[in-house]
């Protein structure tokens, strides 16, 4: 799947705690965000359908 660049700002300690997960769970950070962002449409997705 193609990939683009975004660039943004969030809390020092929110990045912090979204990297200390990163290792813990020896995943790619990048992953994560992907995964908060699928998670974040479904939550919206349903909403949306009511």
């Amino acid at each position: 799947m193609a990939r683009k660049n975004m660039t943004t700002s969030i809390e020092n300690d929110l990045q912090k705690e979204i990297k200390k997960l990163a290792i813990d769970l020896e995943r790619p950070l990048n992953d994560l965000i992907e995964e908060s962002f699928r998670d974040l449409l479904k939550k919206y997705e349903k909403k949306d359908k009511t």
